[in-house]
């Protein structure tokens, strides 16, 4: 059975609610033809098995090996099990089986895959979504690796509000990082982690944060979050996208998404902490999301959830008086 429609009546958190709570086993297709971009997330029992999407579309074997995990050997032996004895098995489970690396590893970065293309597929709101249902059985993959579906919506809303922090200094993915000119204060010495030393030697005043993302296999919210950090530090500055940028950015959007998505994050955010019982966050992050966003279309239900909470409150201070 499919499920399918467009994302302007079934946003994309609503989609993998439903899938995780009604444990579907399948393939979810989600396409943008304004983004131009397609994101693809395999479910297992309500479980994200894995996701890609292809405007990075890094394998995941090429993310254990960049990542140190595992050899070039290793992953070539991995590939040659996959291909030549007709494997349906995904790489991490024939590299568990190897030995090469533990599930823990393969969960890790599943996580971290998974991640990164639900954070993406949280902004669009225009796109239609398709989900084939399979039986576990049948399920190609049937993979013994899966992660929780509701930690990575979480992870995903922390990292829409985390954007929304840092989008006075780096407002879009198309603007283009230049190194600034050294000054007085600053004395030749860069402390920088890894990562950051990495992003740093894209840094060419051509390409923009995108393509910086994508040839460093790294997620754009990773990338984006590093350039902030060497913004403040004045080791970095950003120019207007050129016109070929310009125009992927008017592709992937009008501006506004971020906004909007981060306005939902607090939503989320709330909600999560009303059901594990912190309720004074609740509260606290509700009404920061009320005192901005009063007109929003989920405003009514937040204001219906704040009374609820309050409620709750003054019922618990009884019982608790009793």
């Amino acid at each position: 059975m499919a499920i399918e429609g467009p994302l302007r009546e079934l946003g994309i958190h609503d989609v993998f609610q439903l899938l995780d709570l009604s444990r579907k086993t399948g393939v979810l297709r989600v396409v943008s033809e304004l983004r131009d971009n397609e994101g693809v997330v395999a479910f297992h029992a309500g479980r994200i098995a894995y996701a890609s999407i292809r405007s990075n579309p890094y394998p995941f074997g090429e993310m254990l090996l960049k990542a140190g995990k595992i050899t070039q050997g290793e992953l070539a032996a991995a590939r040659q099990l996959q291909a030549g004895h007709g494997d349906r098995r995904r790489i991490g489970e024939i590299l568990i089986e190897m030995g090469a690396i533990t599930t823990r590893d393969v969960e890790q970065y599943v996580r971290r895959q998974a991640e990164a293309v639900v954070f993406e597929l949280m902004s669009w709101r225009e796109g239609h979504f398709r989900f084939e249902e399979a039986s576990p059985t049948d399920f190609p993959d049937n993979p013994s690796v899966a992660v929780s579906t509701e930690s990575v919506l979480m992870e995903a809303a922390r990292r829409i509000d985390e954007w929304s922090r840092i989008a006075d200094r780096v407002p879009s993915l198309a603007v283009v990082p230049e190194f600034a000119d050294a000054g007085d204060d600053h004395a030749g010495q860069l402390d920088l982690l890894p990562g950051e030393w990495e992003v740093l030697t894209m840094i060419d005043g051509q390409r923009d944060l995108r393509r910086v993302a994508v040839e460093l296999a790294r997620s754009e919210f990773d990338v984006a979050k590093i350039v902030y950090g060497l913004l403040s530090t004045g080791v970095v500055s950003l120019r207007p996208a050129d016109l070929g940028s310009r125009a992927m950015e008017h592709r992937s959007g009008d501006g506004a998404e971020e906004p909007r998505a981060a306005a939902r994050a607090l939503v989320l955010q709330g909600l999560a902490a009303a059901a594990g019982g912190r309720l004074d966050d609740a509260l606290r992050v509700w009404t920061q999301y009320l005192a901005s966003h009063a007109t929003d279309r989920d405003a009514p239900a937040v204001r219906d959830g704040v009374d609820a909470v309050e409620r709750l409150k003054r019922a618990l201070e009884v019982l608790r008086g009793n």
